[in-house]
């Protein structure tokens, strides 16, 4: 070989390496990192708009009692959540997650339904949402050792005859998921996520091919390796899929087959793969985040259904 043939193949190489930093650098800075994700929809969840199937639930959620409770995560970061008790005592919390780049203030109708259903509830924002420190999306991962931390503090606030159940939509899902892989305390009764993915990894090749016709290789393993220096774990690591298969909890998955942000398939992949007691509610006509809306009755049985099997002296009755 040539030098000059040489110092061309190098100096093609090193654009080449170069280009894909930098790619790996904003595909962080657009997805992972604290920032405006212009890719997402703003939905307003506090203003009540015309013909908005939420009114109810807005309105409650605004004027509702609301407490705010704090814990130092492991890695030192100052994390907030509201919690909001029931008139009377109760001896069951329901812990709601949000979900990518939202906050607590998201949840009013799950909080609504969950509420009715007797339970007081605790909303935390995640690490890097709301009022929550942090310079990075976990995308559940991180988050999943943070809830081991509020699940403590909820137990030690309502006793330890609490019973608890873990709810979360979209990146909340993953949360919950996330969770359900760990040792936890026999207070966790139940795990309802809604609209989940089963992996970063997949999630993110599903956006990348969706939103720039891009593979997933080389682009997803550098900007993993870029999240694991800036934020500290592999998208590999972060696995719905992979913590389901260890869980003992109970856990309904919910999703919408015309889901196209979280592709339905992924329901049904982590569905198969969870360990646990389970079951599985396929929302006709529901895109992401609309199970709910799309039959609010059906969402409701399908939930009271689930509790009714897996809490105690739990005696939901199912609308018709």
């Amino acid at each position: 070989m040539n030098r000059k043939l040489k110092w061309g193949l190098l100096g093609s190489a090193g654009i080449a390496a170069t280009a894909l930093a930098y790619a790996g650098s904003y595909f962080y800075k657009t997805a992972v990192a604290i920032s405006k994700k212009d890719f997402i929809a703003d939905m307003d969840m506090e203003e009540i708009v015309a013909d908005d199937p939420w009114t109810e639930e807005k309105q409650w959620y605004q004027s509702v009692e609301k407490k705010t409770l704090t814990i130092r995560s492991t890695d030192n970061l100052t994390l907030a959540g509201l919690l909001i008790p029931q008139a009377e005592e109760t001896q069951k919390v329901a812990i709601i997650a949000h979900g990518y780049n939202g906050s607590n203030k998201d949840m009013a109708p799950w909080a609504k339904l969950y509420y009715d259903l007797g339970f007081s509830l605790l909303l935390p924002d995640a690490r890097g949402h709301g009022d929550s420190e942090g310079d990075y999306i976990g995308f559940g991962w991180h988050e999943r050792m943070d809830y081991l931390k509020w699940i403590d503090q909820i137990i030690e606030k309502f006793g330890q005859d609490v019973e608890v159940i873990l709810y979360g939509l979209s990146m909340g899902a993953a949360t919950v998921m996330n969770v359900s892989g760990e040792t936890l305390p026999s207070n966790v009764k139940a795990i309802i996520e809604d609209c989940g993915y089963s992996s970063v990894s997949k999630e993110m090749a599903h956006q990348l091919k969706t939103m720039y016709k891009l593979p997933q290789y080389p682009f997803i393993p550098m900007t993993s390796l870029i999240t694991k220096v800036k934020a500290g774990y592999w998208f590999g690591e972060a696995s719905p899929e992979e913590q389901v298969k260890k869980a003992t909890t109970p856990m309904l998955f919910i999703h919408g087959d015309e889901d196209d942000f979280v592709p339905t398939h992924m329901a049904y992949e982590l569905y198969h793969s969870a360990a646990s007691p389970k079951e599985l509610y396929i929302a006709v006509g529901a895109k992401h985040g609309y199970a709910y809306v799309a039959d609010k009755v059906m969402y409701q049985n399908r939930v009271k259904h689930f509790l009714n099997l897996h809490m105690k002296d739990s005696r939901y009755p199912l609308a018709v």
